[in-house]
């Protein structure tokens, strides 16, 4: 009728669920990691991004944009650091 007509349970399987969670925390660690500390937050937002685009099934487009986000603005954050002169680690 109108699309899946399974419960929410059964659509998502816990591994979607943790993957998005950390999708979540990984772009939330990157846009920290722009402003403050790049090299020890960027690198674990990209980690944590890597683990929940190997984790997602349903949510395999938000690990993959949380995988892109992490790595640009850990770029762009250590660009910062050294330009701006300020700690990377």
């Amino acid at each position: 009728m109108f699309g899946d007509e399974r419960p929410l349970a059964a659509r998502y399987s816990a591994a979607d669920t943790v993957a998005g969670f950390l999708s979540a925390l990984a772009l939330l660690g990157a846009l920290l990691a722009l402003v403050w500390h790049p090299g020890r937050l960027g690198t674990a937002a990209i980690f944590i991004a890597l683990v929940a685009a190997a984790l997602a099934d349903a949510h395999a487009r938000l690990a993959a944009w949380a995988v892109g986000i992490a790595t640009a603005c850990w770029l762009v954050g250590m660009t910062l650091a050294v330009l701006l002169d300020r700690a990377v680690f």
